[in-house]
């Protein structure tokens, strides 16, 4: 396990509070603490608040990148521009938030009833151009600390664990709670802890922005089938999945009371099988 750290970009030119500010935006002091980073052991860093693309900032990405990559350090942007070919660039960059990301779920209620229509957006416009920090993969119902006010999520929670392999980044962040590895079903948290996050092949199988989604990806022998509906009725949809080469595929999917569960399906014997979606839900399928 390795533990990452979240700064301000901060400078001048920004005045979000949130600190620790001052630390980032100048060659001497932003050395210095990686060079603290690397004797503590600290394996990353994500750096928040950036303000524009002028030069001056585009410049200080670059900046932070290289001298990140001087002291082992791997570097994820947040409330940044869209990447720009920097994963060719330097071996550390992880990714870029980029998009109005899962933070929003908690701030306004707009983002909770729009979060199936964003999520079909996401595969084919925002992260089909580089990793995509969102932080999916948000169980607790209400989006306060305690669970019970704040923003009401309107997905299920099989649609939660869908966007983990619907959105690729090389370090996921979870938007997941302590109390949700005691209230959450076994099967989802044992899925949280074996989905890759670092893919050797993606497939699009189905879809139409803004409607439903599936997308198929491939880690090693092991493929990962991730579909969600944002229409307002359910979907009954047919999915051809030729790349599996077993009959038998873990699928998990939502019961009649929108509950996540977990069973062992057959496909046809053309390799297709009948995916029933909700509206705001999800179905995930793992096999070989």
């Amino acid at each position: 396990m390795g533990l990452c750290l979240w700064y301000n970009s901060n400078g001048y030119w920004n005045d979000a509070p949130q600190t620790p500010k001052n630390r980032m935006n100048t060659a001497i002091a932003r050395k210095k603490e990686m060079a603290w980073m690397q004797s503590i052991g600290i394996k990353g860093i994500k750096v928040d608040f950036f303000g524009g693309d002028k030069q001056q900032t585009l410049q200080l990405y670059e900046d932070i990148l290289a001298d990140a990559n001087d002291f082992g350090l791997t570097v994820i942007f947040h409330g940044c521009t869209l990447p720009r070919g920097w994963e060719r660039m330097y071996p550390n960059f992880v990714g870029s938030e980029a998009v109005l990301a899962s933070e929003n779920l908690i701030f306004t209620q707009d983002a909770n009833d729009n979060e199936a229509f964003n999520a079909t957006l996401h595969p084919f416009i925002r992260n089909a151009v580089g990793a995509m920090d969102f932080g999916p993969v948000l169980l607790n119902k209400r989006h306060n600390r305690e669970n019970n006010g704040g923003t009401v999520r309107k997905t299920t929670e099989t649609f939660q664990l869908a966007t983990a392999v619907l959105f690729q980044t090389p370090v996921q962040n979870f938007g997941i709670t302590p109390n949700n590895l005691l209230e959450m079903p076994a099967h989802v948290i044992d899925f949280m802890k074996q989905v890759p996050t670092v893919w050797d092949e993606t497939l699009f199988v189905d879809g139409y922005p803004g409607k439903y989604v599936v997308l198929a990806r491939r880690k090693k022998e092991q493929w990962y089938i991730a579909a969600v509906n944002a229409e307002g009725k359910e979907k009954t949809i047919e999915v051809a999945l030729p790349m599996l080469s077993q009959n038998l595929v873990h699928c998990i999917s939502d019961n009649k009371s929108r509950r996540s569960e977990q069973k062992t399906i057959s496909l046809s014997h053309e390799k297709t099988v009948r995916l029933t979606l909700q509206s705001g839900a999800g179905v995930v399928l793992y096999g070989k």
